[in-house]
């Protein structure tokens, strides 16, 4: 593997740190950022050479951050014509980027392969990290591969199949009454004396750097271009700001020029921050009170990114739209039925703002527009038992 990672840069300050330290967020609070020497990257990181190369995430090792990965074979995920869906809701070039095929069954497994192969790489002992689900079950995965034990603090309602699968990995699984921000503070007060290295959202600079590879897949399976619109489910936000992060770095290496995909936010009604933050011109989103949604990955009531999620949506000319559950759990079904999908409900979301954005006119029926289904929807039981009406 080769990497052509040159430091650590503040999203705020831009302050620079070197890159062979474990570290988590810069002096001023700001979430640290990889940078990559992109003039050497595009020498050998080209699309003759990519053909070559492995089908899986770390194809794009020239701006991943290790020399080594930890890998169960993430990434390369379908772009499936989603015609039938798309006639629906009047989109003629509808597609879904299926993340729900990675390994654990979420796109989270992207970025816990580059955060836990950069900690292994400069030494880490222990890693904890607080989860909404799927994200703990992709650290206990990786975790379990690098043989580092791991820490996983979820709420108690976390659905079954993720705490399941924590357990089974061999994860040390701690469970709290509260929501993901209670268990993120429980992680940063217990991490200094245990030993723990911290790998939550953007709290680690490495997450990022996987899920930003979504991007790359993009612009390799849609031949050199990129598609007018993205949607996209945000919680934590790490997928949205890790594929701007990659436009920018593509643009920089002269793959693309200065156009964008316009980026439109998904949350539920429930717990919208981003959202509200949006419609009233705001730079930052405040925390979110008495967060609830059956979409468990949608429960993030305050994103440490917030401002770089807001900032890719106002750049590019983007949106923010909220979801109700119930318009959640109905699109679910519906997505199911016509396209043969079994979407996690975060998933289930974007075709919510797809279809409400194409009512709108604010997307034009001929434009090419991707959604991302974030997860499989075989670890969301509870939440799809109610909308079947199979409650037992």
């Amino acid at each position: 593997m080769q990497t052509s990672i040159t430091h650590l840069e503040c999203s705020k300050c831009k302050k620079s740190y070197p890159h062979n330290q474990l570290r988590n967020l810069c002096e001023c609070g700001g979430p640290l950022l990889a940078r990559y020497d992109l003039g050497a990257a595009k020498k050998t990181m080209t699309r003759e050479a990519l053909r070559g190369r492995a089908k899986n995430m770390w194809r794009f090792e020239e701006v991943l951050p290790s020399r080594e990965c930890v890998t169960l074979g993430e990434g390369m995920t379908p772009l499936l014509h989603a015609k039938r869906m798309g006639e629906a809701i009047g989109l003629r070039n509808l597609f879904i980027k299926d993340e729900g095929l990675n390994p654990t069954g979420s796109f989270k497994a992207r970025g816990l392969s580059a955060a836990v192969s950069r900690a292994k790489e400069l030494g880490a002992k222990a890693l904890a990290t607080p989860t909404a689900g799927n994200a703990g079950g992709a650290l206990a995965a990786y975790a379990a591969k690098a043989g580092i034990p791991c820490v996983i603090v979820m709420p108690a309602d976390t659905p079954l199949a993720n705490e399941m699968e924590c357990r089974a990995f061999g994860a040390d699984v701690r469970k709290l009454n509260g929501l993901i921000s209670d268990c993120g503070k429980f992680v940063a007060e217990n991490k200094d004396k245990n030993g723990w290295y911290e790998v939550t959202t953007l709290k680690e600079p490495y997450r990022i750097e996987g899920k930003k590879t979504m991007g790359y897949e993009l612009w390799e399976e849609f031949d050199g271009k990129l598609p007018d619109v993205i949607i996209y489910p945000t919680g934590g936000g790490v997928g949205m700001i890790g594929m701007w992060k990659a436009f920018e770095e593509m643009e920089a290496m002269g793959w693309i020029g200065r156009e964008r995909p316009r980026m439109v936010t998904v949350q539920a009604a429930g717990c919208a921050p981003i959202v509200g933050a949006f419609e009233k011109g705001e730079t930052s989103a405040p925390m979110w009170q008495n967060a609830a949604t059956i979409a468990s990955g949608l429960r993030v009531p305050k994103a440490i990114g917030d401002f770089l999620i807001l900032n890719a949506i106002r750049e590019s000319k983007g949106s923010a739209v909220a979801a109700s559950d119930e318009e959640i759990l109905t699109t679910g079904k519906e997505l199911a039925a016509k396209e043969g999908m079994y979407a996690a409900p975060e998933g289930a979301a974007t075709v919510v703002a797809a279809r409400r954005l194409a009512e709108k006119k604010w997307i034009k029926p001929e434009e090419t527009v991707v959604l991302f289904n974030t997860g499989c929807g075989y670890k969301y039981n509870e939440a799809w038992q109610k909308a079947l009406g199979m409650n037992r």
